[in-house]
């Protein structure tokens, strides 16, 4: 997957950058990088239950943080690890949408390789720019 940890931007979280050709292709990325922080080998993570994420907001760098805060809920409410299969993004009237269709398993400590609980995603540093023909982002974890 397209994305890079990245240390020097904090020392007590978590930091990585993801990119991808398309906005979809970003907020997959994004979803792949906050797997592998939390799971040394997110391969086996079975893609076993699929849930549908609907998401709106007028900002597109606030739109990935939601994204991927509802990744983590997923992790602590239902105890769910969870990869990005499908992403749709369309503008209209303003604000963006986001339809997404993840899917995952149960988190089993036994079985995942667990690294890091991630608490949240931060405002801290957010960037997410349209760069030399891809969409990039930086995105700090709360870990």
């Amino acid at each position: 997957m397209p994305f890079r940890f990245v240390d020097e931007i904090t020392t007590a979280d978590v930091a990585f950058e993801a990119w991808g050709g398309s906005l979809e292709e970003l907020f997959i990325s994004a979803a792949a990088a906050l797997l592998r922080t939390m799971s040394a080998a997110p391969e086996q993570v079975l893609r076993k239950e699929e849930l549908p994420v609907r998401l709106e907001h007028e900002k597109l760098d606030l739109l990935l943080l939601l994204f991927l805060q509802d990744l983590i809920f997923y992790k602590d409410a239902r105890k769910l690890l969870l990869h990005a299969e499908q992403v749709e993004i369309v503008e209209r009237e303003g604000l963006f949408y986001l339809d997404a269709l993840v899917s995952g398993e149960q988190l089993d400590a036994g079985r995942h390789c667990l690294l890091v609980d991630v608490k949240a995603v931060t405002l801290h540093r957010l960037q997410l720019q349209f760069e030399k023909g891809f969409w990039k982002a930086v995105v700090v974890l709360d870990v």
